[in-house]
């Protein structure tokens, strides 16, 4: 009985991991790309992608990452369904285990499993997320010029998303379920000074109405004098309802990174999870983590920009510093095969 052994899997298949897989097929290290459990990623909830370089009359989320995989496929680039639930990585090879049971090895990892935007579970917002709901205001805020959009959050990212709404929309409302903000003061300031922004404190959203052909139309709003009127409602408390005519929503409360396959493993992350990378010698940023052989690329490294764009590029250093590691490891002797392919090994 054999396993193979890889020698580099891309954990997730959006813009990360897809120019990770192209850089790394075109090098000749056959990478095995795991897809997870949402293949694109985030990207595939976006309808118009308008910034991405060289698409001068934008292209669709989910048509990017498909031409993205048809790409990495072309240089001999391998996709399999499955995720990463527990990883060891502190030796050679790595093993991993998916979801689905299997067990899988690899000399190197990279980590492009992205970061999960949390919803709040309003009404309709499975249908209409990317038909006028967003979770990024710098991906479809330029959609809604003209239009009355709503911000969910109380944080940074939220404030950030009013001020960059503002530019384009005729007026942001700020929905905060509470009536003081988390953001840092100077946000909070920003945002508060802003003519186009407004406030709705104590105030939650419950519904949003439209459809994927109209878009977002409108929103029905809860509220309660002592904030949180959800759980009031819930508890069979009066709460005041509204509906009110926008036609758009962002959700800006945050996001969750999926590296939770990682505890234990040695990989730094911080307090949100999101991974650490680091420097070489001279100060520069790499791909690498505190972990030889482990990568990081993308969303799940990346509680600032969260672009496809950037994603692509730390996508490719990554691939880069893979290739580095793997030639490395040849030259040592731990690698008992040329770091191009699979080999097999024998199982325990």
């Amino acid at each position: 009985m054999t396993e193979d052994i890889h020698d580099l899997v891309v954990a997730g298949s959006g813009v990360a991991g897809l120019s990770a897989a192209v850089y790394a097929a075109r090098a000749d290290l056959d990478p095995l790309v795991l897809e997870g459990d949402e293949p694109g990623g985030q990207l595939t909830l976006t309808t118009d992608v308008e910034n991405y370089l060289g698409f001068p009359d934008g292209v669709g989320g989910m048509d990017l990452v498909q031409r993205g995989k048809e790409q990495a496929e072309q240089f001999g680039a391998e996709f399999q369904h499955g995720r990463i639930e527990d990883a060891v990585v502190d030796g050679q090879p790595m093993e991993l285990s998916l979801s689905s049971g299997d067990t899988i090895y690899t000399r190197s990892l990279i980590v492009a499993t992205g970061a999960s935007a949390r919803w709040v579970g309003a009404e309709n917002e499975d249908e209409l997320m990317g038909h006028g709901l967003s979770t990024c205001a710098t991906c479809d805020g330029a959609f809604h010029r003209g239009d009355d959009v709503l911000v969910v959050g109380g944080g940074d990212s939220a404030m950030e998303e009013a001020l960059f709404l503002a530019k384009f929309a005729d007026s942001v409302t700020v929905v905060h379920r509470r009536e003081e903000l988390r953001a840092s003061e100077i946000m909070a300031d920003r945002a508060r000074e802003h003519d186009d922004v407004q406030f709705r404190w104590n105030t939650e959203l419950e519904a949003i109405h439209g459809s994927q052909a109209e878009g977002v139309t409108g929103a029905t709003l809860v509220a309660h004098p002592e904030g949180y009127p959800r759980e009031k409602a819930e508890a069979g408390i009066d709460v005041e309802r509204e509906t009110v005519d926008v036609g758009g929503v962002f959700y800006a409360v945050g996001h969750t990174p999926n590296t939770r396959f990682l505890n234990g493993t040695g990989v730094e992350r911080d307090e949100s999870g999101y991974i650490f990378t680091q420097t070489d010698d001279a100060g520069r940023p790499t791909a690498r983590t505190a972990v030889d052989g482990v990568f990081a690329a993308g969303d799940v490294a990346d509680p600032r920009y969260r672009q496809a764009v950037t994603s692509a590029g730390t996508g490719s250093m990554a691939a880069l510093d893979a290739e580095e590691f793997l030639e490395t490891l040849q030259e040592s002797g731990e690698s008992a095969a040329p770091a191009t392919g699979t080999q097999e090994q024998s199982a325990p």
